[in-house]
């Protein structure tokens, strides 16, 4: 199911020292890796500071976009729960006085998508 669930662009979770390793040179002093998730190729990080996007792009995944959210520009945010037959949760997040979310990832269903809400919430509201 794991293979199936990354087919379909489904996250999920990865361990902070893996993060740590991968994408500690983008970190400032106190910035701390709180958690983070893994799509095919492309990462998403919750630090102390920010939320970081990991964009792979080309077909060697050698070009890379970081964007970078600090907490305190998101606007709003909103999950949607996985069903009996969908199998992932999706978290969705807008910027500012945007319409349309900046943000929209789906998890697998490793992921707690309520933790994720809380995580989320205690930065953005906190």
């Amino acid at each position: 199911m794991g293979l199936f669930n990354s087919l379909l662009g489904n996250a999920g979770t990865v361990n902070k020292e893996t993060l740590q390793k991968d994408f500690g040179k983008i970190l400032i002093p106190d910035e701390q890796i709180e958690t983070g998730f893994k799509l095919i190729r492309d990462t998403f990080i919750f630090t102390s500071k920010r939320l970081i996007l990991v964009d792979k792009q080309g077909l060697t995944g050698r070009k890379s976009e970081y964007l970078s959210l600090p907490y305190k520009s998101i606007s709003r945010f909103s999950i949607e729960t996985a069903g009996t037959f969908d199998l992932d949760a999706e978290l969705k997040i807008w910027i500012s006085s945007d319409h349309q979310p900046a943000v929209s990832k789906k998890f697998n269903k490793s992921v707690d998508v309520y933790e994720v809400q809380k995580l989320l919430a205690s930065f953005v509201l906190g």
